[in-house]
């Protein structure tokens, strides 16, 4: 988790200027630029359970407020689960039973900030979504792919805070990068990843990267 905020933070302070200057031209502090208020793109995700890799779909209603739905998939690990790579080169988790995937459905709402401070070229943000979570379950001693067709379902509800900056000034695409905290809760017991250890609350960081396209 510490590795995931320090590597946001880093590229916002450092990697966000350089980069926004790159994909967009300066300009005078009181020049405002007018942005398409619909954005679609895609959401690549670095979690503490792995990657997953998402969608959203973005709607200005205001100068600083926006609308947006999103969903993802992604693993979720246990904080217990400790990895070992045998001689064949195989991933053994002591204990583990299932592997775990999230799939959250959010609806929210995005606010600008320091937008009459900072010019157009870096717009950070912070962001809440809410909404329900599809989470499916596949035994962990059966290879990664064929233990899909033995996968259990579960629907729990959960959501996310988070922060995050739009880089540039290019009027069709963008370019992005969020820090998330996201929390699902069960009602049924919970799922079990590891043996005997069911977990009702699942979720964790992770540091978004977003690539979209503006209309």
């Amino acid at each position: 988790m510490k590795k995931i905020v320090l590597l946001f933070v880093l590229i916002i302070l450092t990697g966000g200027e350089i980069f926004s200057q790159r994909i967009g031209k300066e300009v005078p502090n009181d020049e405002k630029t007018l942005f398409p208020k619909n954005t679609l793109g895609l959401d690549l995700m670095i979690g503490e359970g792995g990657f997953g890799l998402g969608g959203f779909y973005r709607r200005e209603l205001a100068e600083n407020l926006t609308f947006f739905t999103d969903f993802s998939i992604s693993e979720s690990k246990d904080e217990k689960e400790v990895e070992y790579i045998d001689y064949f080169g195989r991933i053994i988790v002591m204990g583990k039973k299932n592997r775990i995937f999230q799939v959250p459905f959010n609806f929210g709402l995005q606010y600008r900030l320091f937008s009459e401070s900072l010019t157009d070229n870096l717009r950070p943000y912070i962001n809440a979504g809410f909404g329900p979570s599809l989470v499916f379950t596949t035994p962990f001693e059966k290879e990664f792919f064929s233990a899909f067709g033995s996968a259990t379902t579960y629907l729990a509800a959960g959501g996310y805070v988070g922060m995050g900056a739009n880089f540039g000034l290019n009027r069709s695409s963008v370019v992005g990068i969020n820090l998330r905290y996201y929390v699902i809760k069960f009602f049924d017991g919970g799922v079990e990843g590891m043996t005997g250890r069911n977990k009702e609350t699942i979720g964790g960081f992770f540091l978004t990267i977003n690539i979209g396209t503006m209309y």
